[in-house]
């Protein structure tokens, strides 16, 4: 197991690195607003789940070969940043079928938009890289089961980023739930969580070339 000690770095050094807002947080508050509440929270359990076949590729020693091949880091990176694009056009495109309470559309199952979710962590080249480079960092190998600790410290990511990532949620959702008052302006919510959309996979397409 990981010693106390290392845990403990790891959950301050994650937690910073988790409060600072990025691809995951800017996803997660456009789901939401275009969403709301439910939806962003959907979204994030979603985009937790997706991680966990990065941190189980990562602690088997496959993730450092994904991280280090251009072309599986580019189909991925690619994949999902076309995937998010998607995603934002479509809540553009059904801005105006939301309920007027700020729940998610009626068209949406539980179990869609956690795929969705799911589909955009797991495309995400960014926490691979991620976990490849600070995992190892934390763990005392001369404990053994490096693989173990591995998945102990991703398990400890993951709590903290599904604690940090629901709050997120649940603010852009409670804003969207205010505004949800004027038609208008809930149509507007959900142009903006899907320009955020957009201009993340935008984002995420152009940055971080492998070379």
């Amino acid at each position: 197991m990981v010693p106390f000690t290392n845990v403990l770095a790891f959950a301050l050094a994650a937690s910073v690195l988790i409060a600072v807002p990025g691809p995951s947080v800017l996803f997660v508050i456009g789901r939401s607003l275009a969403l709301g509440r439910k939806g962003g929270l959907l979204s994030v359990l979603g985009n937790a789940i997706g991680m966990v076949p990065q941190i189980t590729a990562v602690a088997l020693g496959l993730g450092a070969v994904l991280a280090q091949s251009i072309m599986l880091f580019t189909i991925i990176k690619f994949g999902g940043a076309a995937y998010l694009v998607y995603l934002g056009v479509q809540a553009i495109r059904h801005r105006g079928g939301r309920s007027t309470a700020g729940g998610p559309a009626p068209s949406r199952s539980m179990r869609r938009l956690i795929r969705e979710g799911f589909i955009v962590g797991a495309s995400n080249p960014k926490s691979i890289v991620f976990f490849v480079a600070v995992l190892p960092q934390f763990v005392e190998y001369s404990n053994g089961s490096i693989p173990l600790q591995l998945a102990e410290l991703g398990a400890v990511f993951l709590v903290i980023a599904l604690i940090s990532d629901s709050i997120w949620a649940l603010a852009a959702g409670t804003a969207r739930h205010w505004f949800a008052r004027s038609p208008r302006r809930i149509s507007t919510l959900g142009v903006t969580g899907g320009v955020m959309m957009i201009g993340l996979g935008g984002t995420l397409a152009l940055t971080g070339t492998k070379s």
